[in-house]
């Protein structure tokens, strides 16, 4: 599923095409592109979900009231997030590029992932889904890409 949403983000994100164009076109180009129908069902289904978050008051930045918060991972969270995607999502936070909200709706998209293994440039795609797909965010979109396709090949955290 996640190759799936990256060709997705890939081919139709930076293009001129309508991105949200009808589910039944894009499920047959991706077929065509050769994902099985089951495995673009999940990829439109995973891309459905963050849309519905956009709306969902659940979201809502605790630093808008007043309070900071220190995320506590689960179980599951740090089977799925290993050490380094934590400290990378930590890192986004320190330098503005998430807040509580989008952090949150990162890892509930990570955690929706199929894949056995989880890295964190898996989680970097992840998180650029995530900020291009919400109103507001394209300047960390931005500081995000260019984090990602940096040449110099530093460290980032």
């Amino acid at each position: 599923m996640f190759k799936c949403l990256m060709y997705l983000f890939e081919n139709y994100i930076h293009s001129e095409m309508n991105v949200m164009m009808d589910n039944k076109v894009l499920t047959e180009e991706l077929t065509e592109a050769g994902f099985q129908k089951e495995t673009v069902y999940k990829a439109l289904a995973w891309i459905e979900r963050l849309a519905s978050m956009q709306d969902n008051q659940d979201y809502v930045p605790l630093g808008e009231h007043g309070l900071s918060s220190i995320r506590i991972f689960t179980e599951q969270e740090m089977m799925r997030l290993d050490l380094e995607c934590r400290g990378f999502l930590h890192f986004l936070e320190c330098i503005n590029v998430l807040g509580p909200d989008t952090r949150e709706m990162v890892i509930d998209r990570a955690m929706e992932i199929e894949n056995k293994e989880f890295s964190v440039d898996d989680l970097k795609w992840v998180i650029l889904m995530v900020l291009f797909n919400l109103p507001g965010q394209e300047r960390a979109f931005t500081q995000l890409e260019g984090i990602m396709f940096d040449e110099g090949g530093g460290v980032v955290h």
